[in-house]
């Protein structure tokens, strides 16, 4: 029982936060098909960047947890 009144607790507080964000049911911002196009294709810049800075980072990540290769010296006869 007292898991449940969490539960009802939780929701009430959730969606009272939650009520001003059904308030406004129509668009104020008149922003047309043109905004949109620029705005994916920011998206699509940050996208290409983070590709090869995630790729970076696991090969950092690799050759650190990498064992260390020990340098062959070399003999003088």
């Amino acid at each position: 029982m007292k898991l449940s009144t969490r539960i009802a607790a939780a929701t009430l507080a959730l969606s009272t936060l939650a009520a001003p964000a059904f308030a406004a049911s129509t668009r104020s911002d008149h922003s047309g098909i043109v905004v949109w196009i620029f705005l994916g294709f920011c998206g699509l810049i940050v996208a290409a960047q983070l590709i090869p800075a995630i790729l970076v980072m696991f090969g950092f990540a690799k050759a650190v947890t990498a064992p260390k290769q020990e340098e062959a010296k070399q003999s003088s006869h």
